[in-house]
């Protein structure tokens, strides 16, 4: 009798081609796919369609229904009671909501440019990794018939396109400067190919200076996009999202110099990372990844994240999502003197030579405790002004290092829990971080703190706050002797760093959270792998 032959068994999410499978594939198989085994839910799906494929070695009996495809090894016939290839009868899946393009799979030679053998249909599948990072897979359906895989195919391409989140036009901007001057490679090597992949269509704007995508915004046609994607770092990121904002209020008729109650930006904002600490991105994926922040737009996942308003004297700054006063400002004001250097080097020189010159703020912040309770929420999420809510302000004034007000967590390589690691991006309230004049040496220990697992606020001089409203009033009338030399203050006022871009400010500023009023395309964040990382500053 002779002996059967094994087989042997290939992930199919590998994308291995396997072997051709027979034209009688075609065929309906007779024997049912459900088993006893079978949960209740599955069971319940509508079948749109059932057939035989190849799937990596072996031949499979395919089922799609509606919310996914499933599929198990179709095995020779064995005496009963013989459990010797039990093992390779369990049943795999796929979601079809992880499906983000379908193509048919041919066989082309060098004389068949556009059209060769047809070997069956490929399913190109988004992925979760460790870490919050996404990937592209393939699943190769094996099938020589045209009739059978254009059913097939067509029935795919309608489902991809009954999902109402995913783009399919977007308006890209691309900063050239960002980083190490690489927007445009990362955007044309890594990010284009998986847009087109996906049928996406793509208008892309090449940024020239800073405040060109805000001109470009003001008055540019949106109606025929679905989505805007930035490719830069946070100040690019920054701008393109403060001017859909400022966009949004201009559409609703509204003050774009004074304004109390926003309303929400219109399109939803792609961040794809390609800056030197890529805050924004990193704190919205979990991972400063840019297939993965790619994936996510094409994917359509959205999130509602918290804006802030800053404001002087009534008059609207700018939209931020976070912002640093004192060592923070002063640093940024520094590196920027320096631009020509490179990033990293940049960055760690304004570190150094602000610490040298480490000195205090004597100010006066006022701020409005955040207050959970589902009245106020209520009210909140309905725009009304916090100054009609009968909340308390409390005042405290001194001698002030840095402060930081916080939207978001603010995610970055040397700080993997981030600068507010009990903020969230839409939970509705701001981390206000003050560290109090202190040694200098006590004050670096309290930095280093952040690129490793201990509390950073673990310090007597540090004091933290969960907010909704912050005013900073600056008490002395100049942050700086402007005849010392390469000290960082201007004519313009005290440098404030907001999303990494700098803004001077000589008067109070008044810092109001809106709870989620722009939508960013990223999934649901898990919590990030405390671990440490080694901050090359120090």
């Amino acid at each position: 009798m002779p002996r059967r032959r094994r087989r042997s068994r290939v992930s199919a999410l590998e994308g291995g081609r396997g072997e051709e499978a027979p034209p009688e594939a075609a065929a309906v198989p007779s024997a049912p796919l459900t088993s006893p085994q079978q949960t209740e839910a599955a069971a319940a799906e509508r079948i749109l369609l059932r057939g035989i494929f190849k799937i990596g070695r072996g031949s499979c009996d395919v089922v799609l229904s509606e919310r996914a495809l499933r599929w198990r090894p179709i095995l020779p016939e064995r005496p009963a009671g013989d459990s010797k290839y039990d093992w390779l009868c369990k049943e795999e899946f796929i979601e079809l909501k992880d499906i983000f393009s379908v193509k048919l799979k041919r066989r082309c030679s060098v004389k068949q440019q556009r059209s060769g053998t047809l070997l069956g249909i490929t399913l190109f599948i988004c992925l979760k990794k460790e870490q919050n990072k996404l990937k592209k897979s393939t699943l190769d359906l094996i099938n020589l018939s045209e009739d059978h895989c254009d059913i097939w195919f067509r029935q795919f391409k309608k489902i991809l396109a009954g999902f109402p989140n995913r783009p399919k036009s977007l308006k890209i901007f691309l900063n050239p400067q960002s980083h190490k001057k690489e927007a445009i490679q990362v955007y044309y090597e890594k990010v284009e190919p998986l847009l087109k992949l996906a049928g996406i269509k793509t208008d892309v704007t090449i940024l020239e200076y800073e405040g060109h995508a805000l001109s470009l915004l003001k008055e540019c046609e949106l109606q025929g996009f679905d989505g805007v994607v930035c490719v830069g770092g946070d100040g690019s990121a920054s701008e393109v999202a403060h001017a859909l904002l400022l966009r949004a209020q201009k559409n609703a008729g509204m003050e774009t110099d004074r304004i109390l109650t926003p309303v929400r930006a219109q399109l939803p904002l792609g961040l794809i990372p390609a800056g030197s600490t890529n805050v924004l991105a990193h704190s919205l994926h979990g991972v400063p990844h840019v297939v993965t922040a790619t994936l996510h737009i094409i994917m359509g996942q959205v999130q509602l994240v918290d804006v802030c308003t800053f404001s002087t004297t009534g008059k609207l700054l700018r939209f931020g999502f976070s912002a640093m006063f004192g060592f923070g400002g002063r640093t940024l004001a520094l590196a920027e003197k320096y631009r020509w250097m490179s990033p990293n080097q940049r960055r760690d020189f304004a570190v150094v030579k602000a610490l040298a010159k480490l000195k205090p703020e004597d100010c006066e912040i006022s701020f409005l405790p955040f207050n959970s309770s589902d009245d106020v929420q209520e009210r909140r999420e309905q725009g009304s002004p916090k100054s009609d809510c009968n909340d308390q302000w409390q005042m405290i004034q001194g001698q002030f290092l840095n402060v930081s007000i916080m939207a978001i967590p603010c995610l970055c390589s040397v700080a993997p829990r981030g600068l507010a690691p009990n903020t969230r991006l839409n939970n509705g309230s701001m981390a206000l971080i003050i560290a109090r004049n202190t040694s200098r040496s006590e004050f670096i220990k309290h930095l280093k703190r952040y690129a490793s697992v201990k509390n950073q606020f673990n310090f007597p001089f540090v004091e933290t706050y969960t907010v909704e409203e912050v005013k900073i009033h600056p008490r002395n009338t100049s942050g700086y002797n402007p005849e010392e030399e390469d000290e960082t203050a201007s004519e313009n006022g005290f440098p404030w760093n907001v999303d990494g871009d700098l803004m001077e400010v000589s008067s109070e500023v008044h810092i109001r959270l809106h709870p989620r009023l722009i939508s960013l395309y990223g999934g649901s964040m898990e919590e990030v792998n405390d671990s440490k990382v080694t901050c090359n500053c120090f």
